[in-house]
């Protein structure tokens, strides 16, 4: 479809979509129940105990939102061999001179505000999806250490293939600290992405955040021409 200078194309494909907001909603449940687990404040009451299991709630939860969270990165990895070009493995790891010369374009206009117009990718640029790539090795830190952790308290099996994790780190504590570092991580990172997403459609106005929604971005005549 051709609208005034635009041609729209289909970018996202709906299980990546899928995978992105599933992903954010895991994120947000596990960063604010992990703050919780690990400094819990002191809720007082009048309550019987067994009216106040808050906490046990709170974990659960976040055991729950680790397994939707693990599996569902899992399917991502497989998306990544069979979805379409933009979902494809290679556009997240550096393998050819262009991706290190875009990575530089994209720092000036997006980091340094040096460049002369925005850098036009129609999926991920490189920086973006190189940092997706650090991300997703995060992504397996987390749910090792997690789950290594969780292998202590649980006799399922699953877990327990994880518990090699925590000795390998230094015990349970220095894995609790390692685990915990990496929320920040993802907070930081999170603050970041949305700030860049809403940048990008302002300066761009090609339907970057709807893009993630309904999976189409308008592109100019000009670039599309060459895809």
């Amino acid at each position: 479809m051709n609208i005034n200078g635009f041609r729209r194309f289909y970018v996202w494909e709906l299980p990546v979509r899928f995978y992105h907001w599933i992903n954010a909603i895991c994120i947000l449940a596990l960063a604010i129940t992990g703050y919780l687990i690990g400094s819990p404040p002191a809720l007082k009451s009048a309550d019987e105990a067994s009216f106040g299991y808050w906490f046990g709630t709170v974990r659960f939860i976040h055991f729950l939102a680790a397994f939707i969270f693990f599996f569902n990165f899992f399917f991502r990895i497989y998306w990544g061999f069979v979805g379409n070009k933009y979902a494809r493995w290679q556009n997240f790891i550096l393998h050819t001179k262009a991706q290190l010369k875009e990575i530089g374009a994209v720092i000036k206009v997006d980091v340094a505000q040096t460049g002369a117009r925005p850098l036009e990718s129609i999926g991920h640029n490189s920086l973006a999806g190189f940092t997706y790539f650090l991300t997703f090795i995060v992504f397996l830190f987390q749910a090792t250490t997690g789950f290594g952790m969780y292998a202590a308290m649980s006799n399922s099996w699953f877990p327990r293939l994880f518990a090699w994790i925590v000795p390998m780190l230094g015990g349970d504590f220095a894995a609790r600290q390692w685990h915990h570092a990496f929320m920040w991580f993802f907070i930081i990172f999170s603050m970041v992405h949305v700030y860049l997403v809403f940048y990008h459609d302002y300066v761009e106005g090609r339907g970057v955040t709807s893009s993630m929604v309904g999976g189409w971005k308008f592109i100019e005549k000009d670039q599309a021409a060459n895809e």
